[in-house]
């Protein structure tokens, strides 16, 4: 069995996001590197959102920016700018062949499907494979989104809609997500903050279809791409182990009140990437607690009180765009938060408190 300097265990988001972060500082030109990944091919599965506040090595894998966006509940509809922090769509697809590309190039690094065929008892591991608990009271992020296009221009490809509550709700968190990527091509998504063992809100087909052709009144479309997932809102199990760190969701990448793992994924490669040559010893790398504290709030009255969370959102983002982008995307100040709390119904905060 084959040994080697460095093991990754899954070659997802995560994983290749750490090996080519590793590999393009050169810190791999001396070092052997296995991933272990099941998948037969590398092909479009994914995409990866999130508002640009730090710089990243996949600007070239950018779907689209958009520098305006808009979040409505019944009735009502705030539109909002984000120009000093656009708002990027990631291409799974062409991430995956950029890597893959580059790891090629060095001869050091080897891919397995199956992690028996290695020797793991002098490797240092990056495990980015959740460990999670089954729990059926657990909250989990689950949706179901589809690219369309259409004959003629329909959409407007200069604003996203990030939050569209006006839609049923049927006794949890529900909302539509749509992405225009040029006038005729859009992706439309469906997504649910509940409990993942509760199978009627899985008619993601029907949801979506009604939603294009009685919300958006578009009868007239055809379905190029269909994904679908769930982000656990919740922490994985992580064990402190020797000799190994855990990366993307399975290492606490994932901002529990909203889902966003992709910038978290890269500031983490980068600080690994930083530390490499003494990897063993170096403090881990987090989430700060407060985003922590303030999420597990935030998600206790998501679970008692569902049916005030669009209004719970709509109101957050009557602070400042980028006062709520930077809370959103981990890069808030005190006083940014204090501007965000204040706008919350602080009874309702103030009671989950104690839940």
């Amino acid at each position: 069995m084959r040994e080697f300097d460095y093991v990754i265990i899954g070659g997802g988001c995560a994983g290749l996001s750490l090996a080519y972060e590793l590999e393009i500082h050169e810190k791999l030109r001396d070092k052997s590197l296995a991933i272990i990944e099941p998948r037969d091919e590398y092909k479009r599965d994914k995409t990866w959102s999130f508002w640009k506040v730090v710089s990243h090595n996949f600007d070239d894998c950018v779907k689209k920016n958009w520098k305006n966006f808009s979040i409505n509940i019944p009735e009502k509809t705030n539109y909002l700018n984000c120009e000093n922090f656009p708002y990027q769509s990631i291409d799974s697809g062409l991430f995956y062949e950029k890597i893959n590309n580059k790891l090629r190039e060095n001869k050091n690094i080897f891919f397995f499907k199956d992690i028996t065929k290695i020797n793991l008892k002098n490797s240092f591991i990056f495990n980015s494979v959740p460990s999670i608990k089954e729990d059926y009271q657990n909250l989990w992020q689950h949706f179901c989104g589809i690219e369309i296009e259409t004959q003629d221009n329909f959409f407007d490809d200069k604003i996203f809609n990030l939050m569209d509550f006006d839609c049923e709700q049927r006794e949890s968190v529900h909302f539509f997500y749509t992405l225009p990527y040029s006038k005729n091509t859009a992706l439309i998504e469906t997504t649910w903050l509940s409990k993942l063992n509760d199978n009627s809100k899985k008619d993601y087909d029907n949801q979506i279809k009604d939603y294009i052709e009685n919300h958006l009144n578009l009868k007239n479309y055809k379905v190029i791409y269909r994904e679908e997932g769930a982000i656990p809102l919740f922490y994985p199990i992580d064990n402190n182990e020797k000799n190994k760190i855990n990366i993307g969701t399975a290492g606490g990448m994932t901002r529990l009140s909203t889902g966003y793992t992709f910038l978290n994924i890269q500031e983490h490669s980068k600080y690994i990437r930083e530390n490499i040559e003494n990897i063993s010893n170096v403090k881990k790398f987090k989430i700060y607690a407060k985003y922590q504290f303030l999420d597990e709030i935030f998600l206790r009255v998501l679970e008692k009180h569902p049916e005030k969370m669009p209004d719970i959102f709509f109101k957050m983002f009557k602070a400042s765009p980028k006062t709520v982008i930077k809370f959103l995307s981990n890069k808030s100040n005190f006083f940014e938060e204090l501007s965000i709390i204040f706008r919350m119904p602080k009874l309702t905060f103030i009671k989950a408190l104690f839940y």
